[in-house]
Order: structure tokens, then C-alpha cells, then sequence
């Protein structure tokens, strides 16, 4: 694991104690680019398979991780939340919670220009849960400077 992901993957859990619970580990991460899984088993529902909520709270978790490393490699200080979310589910996760979350450098640009000059920025965000996706989760993310 390389310092950035380290680094962010502490800052999730230690202000997000939910997150050690869940088994939240971030396994890639790049500028424009984080996958995160979690195991099922502190993840499992009745039936066996994923639970709705920790799916939903992982791929949360991962869209946000994205975007405030964004914002840290800008070198920018800003409080970042969700403002909307959605999910829709497809089919149910068997296995760990898999989350990829991509963002496009010109979407990346755009942002972080806006939040450098009107110190305030919104961006959306999709997060594909599973190989087929099993889910997509789909956000707007705020961010205002500090």
C-alpha cells in the first residue's frame, strides 16, 4: 500500500469508526482512479449475501475517498460532504463488497478550478458495485473551502 492510500485509508477510519467495522480497505488508488472492498462476512444479511446498507455505505466511503484525495493533491484545505446519492441494486453481492469509482481528468480540472476560485464546488460521481455491477451507486459531492 503506497503512503496516499495509507494515509487517506486512516483519515476514513479514524473519523468514520463505522469504517473498521465494515472492513473498509482501500486496495488501488491513483489521481482519477480508487477501488475499495470489504468483506462480507461483518457485511452479511439474512439471506446470506451483502448487505443494502453497507453496500451503500461502502460505495459512499469510496466516492468521498476519491474526491478528498482529489482535493488534498490540489493542495487545497476544503470540507467535503455528499449532497445526493442514489443506488440501484442489480443483483445481490455474494462476495466482497468491490467498489470502483472513475472520474475524468477534464470533470477533475473543472472542479478543482472552481473550488480554487469561488471556494466552493460541486462534482458528480459514479461508484460500480461488483463485476457486472451488482450495484451503481451514483453522487454529488459539495466541497467548500475552508
Amino acid at each position: 500500500m503506497n503512503s496516499a492510500m495509507a494515509t487517506l485509508e486512516e483519515k476514513i477510519h479514524q473519523t468514520i469508526p463505522l469504517s473498521l467495522a465494515m472492513g473498509y480497505k482501500i486496495v488501488e488508488l491513483d489521481g482519477l482512479h480508487i477501488i475499495v472492498e470489504a468483506p462480507l462476512q461483518p457485511n452479511i444479511n439474512i439471506h446470506g449475501t451483502g448487505f443494502a446498507g453497507s453496500i451503500y455505505s461502502v460505495g459512499v466511503l469510496t466516492a468521498w475517498a476519491l474526491v478528498y484525495h482529489v482535493i488534498i493533491g490540489a493542495g487545497l484545505v476544503a470540507d467535503l460532504v455528499i449532497s445526493r446519492a442514489a443506488i440501484e441494486y442489480s443483483a445481490s453481492v455474494h462476495g466482497t463488497i468491490r467498489c470502483d469509482c472513475r472520474l475524468d481528468m477534464d470533470q477533475v480540472q473543472r472542479f478543482v478550478d472552481e473550488l480554487a476560485v469561488r471556494h466552493h464546488a460541486r462534482i458528480e460521481a459514479a461508484v460500480n458495485i461488483g463485476d457486472r455491477p451488482d450495484a451503481e451507486l451514483l453522487l454529488s459531492l459539495h466541497a467548500s473551502l475552508r
